[in-house]
């Protein structure tokens, strides 16, 4: 029996304090202002470059390179180059 008045009082003000502070934090949400950042919103990943790469019969490669950045694309093409010793 003392134990059920012990946690019937205990729940009794767990709820009295949730109805005193929630209108606390809920005035808090009102105050919050967001602002925009650009540099933030102007991020962002950057697209590999797409390799298709083809071994012709005569033993000869070719390959299509597409991207979105024109500088990583010469890269990668001199890079292929390299590698496949066409250079």
């Amino acid at each position: 029996m003392g134990k059920n008045i012990v946690l019937s009082s205990f729940i009794f003000f767990i709820a009295i304090a949730s109805f005193i502070f929630t209108p606390a934090f809920s005035s808090d949400t009102n105050n919050l202002k967001f602002k925009k950042q650009p540099e933030i919103q102007q991020i962002k990943p950057k697209k590999p470059v797409k390799i298709k790469l083809k071994r012709l019969s005569n033993g000869n490669y070719t390959w299509d390179l597409t991207g979105d950045d024109l500088q990583e694309i010469i890269r990668i093409d001199r890079e292929l180059k390299k590698l496949l010793k066409l250079e």
